[in-house]
């Protein structure tokens, strides 16, 4: 079994998965959102691909701690994705600033700006699955 980290945003999904160990989350994909039949259902193919029993979904909130209008649009995709996606367990990590550390770790890289916007959600999903991952040892 493996975990899924999902950064969800209004136009892309920024997808991670772990090893089978827990130990270290690789970045997957960026699903360009249509409408959620179509992302669930590649979401549903790649619970099948790797074996996922989990989703880590990254929970916005504001810097206060608080749950604002975003957040509460990432748990009602997360409600939605336990319906259409039935059986798996889903977590919710706090992924301030997730997207402000994999755009650091991107330009630390030297990767062009061009390329960066094209894989910062799923290198943003890639640290809320870690700092998830780290946080079971």
């Amino acid at each position: 079994m493996r975990i899924l980290g999902l950064d969800v945003g209004d136009k892309t999904i920024g997808i991670a998965v772990s090893d089978e160990l827990f130990f270290t989350a690789q970045g997957v994909e960026v699903i360009r959102r249509t409408n959620l039949q179509k992302d669930f259902a590649r979401m549903a193919e790649l619970v099948e691909q790797y074996n996922v029993d989990t989703f880590v979904i990254g929970l916005p909130k504001n810097m206060d701690g608080s749950i604002g209008d975003r957040g509460l649009l990432v748990k009602k995709f997360s409600e939605d994705l336990s319906e259409a996606i039935a059986g798996k367990k889903i977590v919710f990590w706090d992924e301030r600033l997730s997207t402000v550390a994999a755009q650091k770790s991107l330009i630390a890289a030297d990767v062009s700006r061009a390329k960066r916007k094209q894989v910062i959600d799923k290198m943003a999903a890639v640290f809320i699955l870690q700092g998830y991952l780290d946080s079971r040892r």
